[in-house]
């Protein structure tokens, strides 16, 4: 098979993504999402495989910057927009562009890259790892009750036009991104996404809506959502479609919560994204009643090991030789010695004798904090090599709080 592999040109974008379109089942996006996505994307990063000149394979990437334990936020690649086409599945298309994509962040000096991923099984085998988790609640509100701190009461909720208030929502948004692993800070252009509200997606909802939570004429949360309406023959039996909700604070959070919890005519509430240790799972008083269900989100690859371990900070002293295997990224293979703490890091080649090992997965996997060491050795994939390296390890590379992706890509 003669394919050829290089970037797309800005004018081929309609049909490279229709192509994509195509590949994900064929039904065309509303035409404002579409203009979304081709605002925001890098044509100049995009990958497009041809074959006799017909489109057979897509991948892209954003440029994203992303929050790092310690609070550092980096220059990160967001994979995205990856196809094959159903006539050339199993042929290293996929592959090719993988390795491609690689070559290319290590060339502009990326250390590590992120991506979501359609189905989870496709990317371990290209060095990336599930990194972060969120959940999904579906909230029986009647049978719930919030519990607020004092000072809720003080908080003044102003219901404003979406647009209206973007500005002040994206302020808050701002202060929150340093606080936990792998937010994305927003690059221009991304602050429109969570504004867009196709009335086909809608299923049955109306539109997006957008209240303000204030203290002292200060904005310090905002909450963003939808009602279903519906009637059954008990009477009024709408949902709320909560798209997004940030608060500066405890107290504000709370209250945007119970806010949510009191709008009439509704008996449910929906949340599809949220972090798998949000606070609200400690304000309810029921957490069954809120059917949690857990899946994966961010995954992340290494593609620098050396720099990608020292842009981070560690919760413990850390002194450890972790003997690394990465098969697709060879470069990256062998001994590292990583050194660091709450202030700092440092990673560097080593002959010195090996403490752990493990491959470039495992190290993705771990590298927010999400998921710890000591976890992924008593599932096999992580060997302690050092009596007592584990622990060390694991304490290090933990996290106050978890990594949350608080949006897809």
């Amino acid at each position: 098979m003669a394919t050829e592999l290089r970037e797309l040109r800005p004018d081929e974008w309609d049909d490279w993504y229709g192509k994509l379109e195509r590949a994900f089942g064929g039904t065309p996006e509303a035409p404002e999402e579409r203009a979304l996505w081709r605002d925001l994307g890098e044509p100049e990063r995009c990958l497009t495989v041809r074959d006799a000149g017909e489109v057979v394979g897509t991948a892209g990437a954003f440029s994203f910057r992303m929050s790092l334990p310690g609070g550092a936020v980096v220059r990160v690649p967001g994979v995205t927009l990856v196809s094959v086409q159903p006539t050339h599945r199993r042929r290293g298309i996929l592959r090719a562009m993988m390795r491609h994509q690689l070559a290319d962040f290590r060339a502009r000096r990326e250390p590590l890259a992120v991506l979501t991923a359609s189905e989870p099984a496709i990317y371990g085998r290209f060095g990336y790892g599930k990194a972060s988790e969120a959940v999904s609640m579906t909230l029986d509100t009647p049978r719930l009750r919030v519990a607020v701190p004092d000072g809720a009461d003080d908080v003044r909720l102003r219901l404003v036009d979406p647009e209206a208030g973007l500005a002040d929502c994206e302020k808050v948004y701002e202060q929150l991104v340093a606080g936990r692993p792998g937010m994305l800070a927003r690059q221009p252009g991304w602050e429109r996404l969570p504004l867009l509200d196709p009335e086909a997606d809608r299923d049955g909802a109306g539109p997006v809506l957008c209240v303000l939570a204030e203290v002292a004429g200060e904005v310090r949360g905002y909450a963003r959502y939808a009602v279903k309406a519906a009637w059954n023959g008990g009477g009024p039996d709408g949902t709320v479609v909560l798209r997004d909700v940030e608060a500066l604070d405890p107290v504000v959070y709370a209250a945007l919560w119970r806010y949510l919890f009191g709008i009439d005519l509704t008996s449910r509430l929906t949340v599809r994204n949220r972090p798998a240790d949000d606070p609200f799972l400690h304000l309810v008083d029921d957490v069954r009643r809120c059917r949690v269900v857990v899946r994966e989100s961010l995954f992340v690859r290494l593609v620098e090991v050396g720099e990608a371990l020292a842009a981070r900070t560690y919760a413990a002293p850390l002194d450890v030789v972790l003997d690394v295997t990465d098969p697709f990224c060879p470069w990256n293979e062998g001994r590292w010695r990583l050194t660091g703490d709450a202030k700092g890091a440092s990673c560097e080649r080593t002959t010195d004798p090996a403490c752990l090992a493990l491959s470039v997965r495992e190290l993705g996997a771990a590298y927010l904090g999400g998921f710890g060491l000591g976890a992924l050795a008593t599932a096999g994939r992580v060997r302690e090599l050092r009596p007592g390296a584990l622990r060390e390890a694991s304490v290090a590379f933990g996290t106050q709080l978890k990594p949350w992706l608080p949006h897809g890509f």
